[in-house]
């Protein structure tokens, strides 16, 4: 696995020093220190207040000092990568930011950070401050572990204990709201992979089509291996293992956390499958979608609740100066805006008969689909070998609907075509072709001749496309073929077509279009949609000479 960095003994001080260099304010410092010491503090802290300190070990970025700032912690203590900091970084930073009104630790439920947190506050204590502690195991993943894992459901205690700090309540009081609030929090985790840890070797324990359910968040395996499957299904096997811990007669607010490396469309897609799960009849408040405690770059999240009371919710919906927390939203259904039709079209889009308008496009249409195979032969040596596919795609969307158009009225025609290419075909060839065919309808509709109107598509599809005669696109077979149909006639203007076709298989390279980020040589293949554009021409001529 490969990662972004200098040298891994730097890792934590560098990214530390990036965050307070990107911050945009002097509202953080960090103690002179380094590396021993890792702390970023408020620099504008007020000592005659409650100081809120946490922090472990580095790699669960933005935890812990993305959440230093007004309203959430005073000081986080950051050790190296999945280790936890030492005695003198705690102390150090308690030293720094607590006066008279003492300090609060909140502390995950893993070893390391129970014993380093706990000496450092008993030597504070030892030196006259005033220190209380915290512990978070919020982790139902194992559930007959005495001492859960706490995780991110940790970050529910940062922000009720940061905003009591921020209203000045008394160290007392903030203590025993803390260890209320961490009693009543559950989370749950799922991962399809582990994390990978910059400068040593990765090797991934996964299969192919596993997940682990209940992993923590320093890529420790997860208490069962799960079958990848649907999100509904893996969302809803979580939702009733964290559904069985909660109180069903009370609210809650539910933290959403990508631990690292899922995509914000997928974590969206999981926040939507939550909600519509059982469990969204108890949530009350939603954080996140995002990244708030991750696992370097696993690919996974977790799920983490809170049982709310007044206080509770309060504290949640307080804004807060770290950006790197997402508040806290009321679950709300999706908005629908009902959708408005177009204007001045009923009459004209009406559905209507005409014997001759019907054989055109149905031997246009025949005729693209027959070419399905040929022309994805010659997209996949220039591009990604769908043009064949794409049209007959949108020639047959058109013969679906051939008795819903309004063939009586040619204009009207062809501005339906264009609304049923826009939809059917996808891509910048669908967008295209409908460009063209919407365009040609409003200048037919001025009262301009046919040949006249398909020109005016073609001006106004080269405007958006950018594509030009000698990109190689079937602009090279379209352009010639309509101007002589303007200044001839039908069987000039397939001529035109063919000749302008096959001037494509002598361009090396084409200058538009998917092909042209392809950068390969194509000398000796002719454009496909150039030579979709002149078989359909041919077909066109051949029918109007039987007909």
């Amino acid at each position: 696995m490969k990662h972004f960095f200098n040298r891994r003994e730097t890792i934590v001080t560098e990214a530390l020093d990036g965050l307070l260099r990107t911050i945009g304010s002097g509202e953080l410092a960090r103690l002179d220190g380094y590396p021993e010491i890792k702390v970023v503090l408020r620099a504008d802290w007020d000592k005659t207040r409650v100081s809120v300190v946490s922090g472990g070990g580095a790699g669960h970025e933005p935890s812990h000092a993305g959440f230093v700032g007004k309203g959430m912690l005073t000081a986080a203590v950051s050790g190296e990568i999945f280790a936890s900091p030492s005695v003198e970084a705690v102390l150090a930073a308690i030293r720094a930011v607590t006066g008279p009104a003492g300090c609060l630790l909140i502390v995950k439920n893993y070893t390391g950070d129970r014993l380093n947190f706990g000496l450092a506050a008993e030597k504070a204590r030892a030196e006259g401050f005033r220190v209380e502690m915290v512990i978070v195991a919020d982790d139902i993943a194992l559930p007959d572990i005495a001492q859960p894992r706490g995780v991110a459901g940790t970050l529910f205690v940062h922000k009720i204990a940061g905003h009591l700090s921020e209203a000045g309540r008394d160290l007392a009081e903030i203590a025993a709201a803390a260890r209320a609030a961490a009693k009543d929090i559950v989370s749950l985790g799922m991962s399809l992979s582990s994390c990978s840890i910059p400068g040593q070797p990765h090797e991934d324990r996964f299969g192919e089509n596993d997940g682990e359910l209940g992993l923590g968040i320093h890529g420790e395996p997860g208490v069962e291996r799960i079958a990848v499957q649907s999100a509904d299904r893996l969302v809803a096997i979580m939702a009733e293992r964290l559904a069985a811990r909660l109180d069903p007669s009370a609210a809650h607010a539910l933290l959403i956390n990508n631990l690292g490396s899922v995509p914000p469309l997928e974590m969206s897609l999981i926040a939507n499958a939550v909600l519509a799960s059982p469990l969204a009849k108890t949530i009350k408040l939603t954080i996140g979608p995002g990244p708030l405690m991750t696992a370097l770059n696993m690919n996974g999240f977790s799920l983490s609740l809170i049982r709310l009371d007044a206080a509770r919710e309060a504290a949640l919906l307080a804004t807060v100066g770290p950006h790197a927390w997402m508040p806290a939203k009321s679950v709300v259904a999706p908005a629908v805006v009902p959708m408005a039709g177009a204007t001045g079209q009923g009459t004209a889009r009406k559905a209507s008969q005409d014997a001759g308008t019907r054989r055109l496009i149905t031997t246009v249409c025949e005729k693209l689909i027959s070419l399905e195979a040929a022309l994805n032969g010659l997209d996949a040596k220039a591009g990604d070998g769908d043009t064949g596919s794409t049209v007959a795609t949108g020639a047959r969307s058109i013969l679906e609907r051939l008795d819903t158009l309004p063939l009586a009225n040619p204009a009207a025609t062809l501005g339906a075509i264009g609304d049923i290419l826009s939809a059917s075909m996808g891509g910048s060839s669908g967008v295209l072709l409908s460009i063209f065919f919407t365009s040609a309808a409003q200048a037919l509709d001025g009262g301009t001749s046919v040949a006249k109107a398909l020109l005016a598509g073609l001006e106004r599809m080269t405007f958006y496309g950018g594509a030009r005669p000698g990109d190689r696109t079937m602009v090279d077979a379209l352009e010639p073929a309509l101007k002589a149909l303007d200044a001839k006639s039908l069987e000039d203007a397939a001529t035109a077509a063919r000749h302008g076709a096959e001037a494509t298989a002598a361009m090396e390279k084409a200058k538009a279009g998917r092909s042209a980020y392809v950068g390969a040589k194509l000398q000796g293949v002719v454009d496909p949609g150039a030579h979709a554009v002149a078989e359909v021409f041919a077909a066109v001529a051949a029918l109007s000479v039987s007909a």
